[in-house]
Parts: structure tokens; sequence; C-alpha cells
């Protein structure tokens, strides 16, 4: 199987599941819709529940020890927060979910812009900081075939439906970060090879988890947190792992 077939397919399924929904979305009254969201954000708080559980992984307390998984999972976040915010990355995806959305739909009304923008960032947050994203990319870069991503790419098209039937277009665009974003990690997988350890895939999972539940809280009305920029936070969990136990 040809590398990076995962991620063409999982492209494929957001646009597929975004057109389904615009047309779905555009027949049902907005209370409907809002309901719909609702439901998504239950369903992501459900799923980064699960994610976050990563931190007791036996993987990450043998290798950092017993006390440390949620220190480091903290840490990350952090850390990650910090400089996700000098890097300004939240204004930066709704600047470029504003770029797409001037440059697909040239509508110049306000509302119409802040559902695209939000639909973009939203999708573009759940489709890329679930485990399944860096798991099964890097498994596809390592050669060990695209399962993972054929199975994250169903999950996506049927969200994609939900989202889209709310937010519209912005989740179509939201192909282009799974794209990119799925792209790197598969290429550096096959340049980098397994770099990724069981316990630093438990702390990028344990952090992706609380990362999702911002995004949940978002999709509630509950809280506009700036998840994205709380992404480095992915990069610096497995760094935070490595430190930690060479110094053990």
């Amino acid at each position: 199987m040809i590398a990076g077939t995962g991620t063409v397919v999982n492209v494929a399924t957001v646009l597929l599941g975004s057109a389904v929904g615009v047309l779905a979305g555009n027949r049902l009254p907005s209370r409907t819709r809002d309901l719909v969201t609702d439901a998504l954000g239950l369903v992501t708080l459900l799923i980064a529940a699960l994610s976050a559980l990563a931190v007791t992984d036996p993987a990450l307390a043998d290798a950092v020890g017993s006390h440390a998984p949620l220190l480091i999972v903290l840490a990350s976040l952090v850390v990650g927060g910090v400089i996700g915010s000098l890097l300004r990355l939240e204004q930066r995806v709704e600047s470029l979910g504003g770029w797409l959305q001037k440059r697909l739909s040239g509508a110049s009304d306000s509302a119409e812009r802040a559902r695209f923008i939000e639909g973009f960032v939203t999708s573009s947050l759940v489709f890329c900081t679930g485990p399944l994203t860096i798991l099964g990319s890097l498994s596809d870069g390592l050669g060990h075939g695209a399962d993972q991503l054929y199975l994250k790419a169903t999950l996506d098209g049927f969200a994609a439906i939900a989202f889209a039937a709310s937010f519209g277009w912005g989740v179509a665009a939201s192909a282009l970060t799974v794209l990119v974003v799925q792209g790197t990690i598969t290429v550096l997988g096959a340049l980098l090879g397994d770099v990724l350890s069981d316990a630093g895939l438990a702390a990028v999972t344990a952090a992706g988890g609380l990362m999702l539940v911002g995004v949940a809280l978002r999709l509630l009305r509950i809280r506009e947190i700036a998840v994205a920029d709380l992404l480095p936070g992915l990069v610096v969990a497995p760094l935070l792992v490595s430190a930690v136990a060479a110094f053990r």
C-alpha cells in the first residue's frame, strides 16, 4: 500500500461528509442544527475522556514513574499553551479560515463569515487532535498499513455530516488541515522511523484528550478555549517523557 493513501481517503470522506451535511443542514431549522451541535459536543467530550485516560497507561508510568504522568500532561499543556499563545496560533488558524472563506465563497456577510470560520476551526481541531491522527499517520508512513486512518476517515466522514449541518462549508475547508497535518506526520514517520515510544504516545494521547475537552466546551457553548494555542503541547509531551525517563 502506498504511504499517504490513508490521508487521501480521510480528506475524501471529510469533503463528502461536508457536502452531505450542507445539503441536509439547509433543510433543518436552526433549533435542530443547534441540537446536532450539542450532541457532537457531548460525543467529543466522551472521546476526550477516553483519550485522557491514557495518562494511566502502564508504559508511561514505567518510563517516568507512577506520580509523574499527570505532571507531564499538565506541563505539556502549560508550556505548549505559552508557546502557542506567543505564536498566536489560534489567531492564525482563524485568519486562515477567514481567508479560505473569502476565497471559496466570496460572501461578505459577517454572520456567515463567523459561521464558516467556526466550522473550519472546530472541525480542524476535532479531526487533527485525536490519537488516531498521530498513531495512524505514523503507521502509514512506517509502512505498517493505513487501517487506523481508514477507521478515522469513516468516523470523520460521519462527524463532517453533523458538523456541516450546523456550520456549513467551513467544515469542508478543514480537509486542507487534515491533508497538511496527517501528510506531514506520515512523511516524518517514513523519514525517521519508530521515533515515538509507547510512553510518549500515551502522553500525547492524554494531552490531546484534554485538548478535545476544550473543543467540546466550545461546541457546547460553555467557554471559548483557544485550543489551537495548546497544540504545541502535543510536541512537548513526548519530549518531556524522554527527558524525565533519561534522568530517572
